[in-house]
């Protein structure tokens, strides 16, 4: 099952996160991502997102996780 979440990074204090594509595991950090989808800086309250990739992921049936679902309707 294909996953789209977010993928942390960035030093301490200063978060940085990576939209991807990733094959779900029980590991927080589990695999390289399929698909860099997009990113979301927290302090600048950024987020980008390429819909296009998106859409193919969801019509290919990964599922988004719940946290960037709450994101992309703020």
């Amino acid at each position: 099952m294909i996953r789209i979440r977010l993928s942390r990074g960035g030093k301490r204090n200063k978060p940085f996160f990576s939209i991807v594509a990733i094959k779900r595991s029980k590991k927080a950090k589990g695999g390289s991502p399929l698909a860099i989808l997009g990113s979301w800086q927290p302090d600048k309250k950024r987020l980008t997102l390429d819909k296009e990739k998106l859409n193919s992921w969801v019509s290919k049936g990964a599922q988004v996780s719940l946290t960037l679902k709450n994101l992309m309707k703020s």
